[in-house]
């Protein structure tokens, strides 16, 4: 029975931005534990037949396509090709997103927009099309992408943080408009994780790293497989009665104040 619960083979699942970093594990997590996976990317083709025979190396069936998440029209056509050679969708994950790192006081107007665009409007605009097939099988999973700092502030990301506290209450109104279509709409928020892109700032004596290993509960950045398990339960029957929730991924960060720079 608890196996049961956490079956989700068979199904299909899109996860937007999964050509690398924390999409990748996400997706490798779901494509593991049975689903198809949807490999979505928007930089080149190249990329995501790369990242394609990453997934099929690895053991997990996907397929990819590329399309910019933030394009209407671009997403109607590629969610039409997606059912018509592949079948309905029934996991999204809404993790393709940016970040630019500027001051407020300093920063563009059309950057802030942009942002806006890529972290909370095209979250909207995939969910809102891909969900009409949910509800006509009275069933669905939708996770969106969240961040810790949907709750914290942090200097020069305050485009990133608006778009993604916009998020967490874009999660939940989906959640209230859709739970009685039997659709489940959650978030999952990550902390730091040990990716690539972190890898620069990830060495002993960095004031980076020595500030996100003393201010993480656990001591450590998480393993972007970490997450794996999180996506998995947001998109099985074991999450079945959980909607609207944000689950934050992030070693014990947001539980605690923190801890004085003298504690053992």
């Amino acid at each position: 029975m608890s196996q049961e619960l956490f079956n989700i083979k068979g199904k299909i699942a899109l996860i937007t931005g999964s050509t690398h970093g924390l999409g990748m594990a996400m997706a490798m997590g779901l494509g593991k534990a049975g689903a198809t996976i949807i490999v979505n990317g928007n930089s080149s083709q190249e990329k995501i037949d790369t990242a394609v025979a990453h997934y099929k190396k690895e053991g997990v069936k996907a397929i990819g396509y590329k399309f910019n998440v933030a394009d209407e029209a671009d997403v109607i056509k590629n969610l039409a090709k997606i059912v018509n050679e592949v079948g309905f969708i029934d996991i999204l994950v809404n993790n393709a997103g940016i970040i630019k790192r500027t001051p407020l006081a300093e920063m563009e107007v059309e950057d802030f927009k942009h942002v806006l665009n890529i972290d909370l409007v095209s979250p909207f605009i995939v969910s809102k099309h891909v969900v009409k097939g949910m509800m006509e099988r009275q069933e669905g999973k939708i996770i969106n992408i969240c961040s810790m700092m949907s709750q914290l502030g942090r200097n020069t990301v305050g485009a990133y943080a608006a778009a993604k506290g916009g998020l967490v209450m874009l999660t939940k109104n989906m959640a209230t408009e859709w739970a009685r279509f039997n659709i489940q709409v959650n978030g999952i928020g990550p902390g730091y994780f040990a990716t690539s892109q972190t890898a620069p700032i990830r060495v002993d004596g960095h004031p980076f790293n020595d500030f996100i290993v003393n201010r993480t509960p656990a001591a450590k950045w998480g393993n972007p497989e970490d997450l794996a398990g999180a996506a998995i339960f947001l998109s099985s029957k074991a999450s079945d009665f959980v909607n609207g929730h944000i689950l934050y991924v992030d070693g014990g960060i947001l539980a605690t104040i923190g801890k004085p720079s003298n504690e053992l």
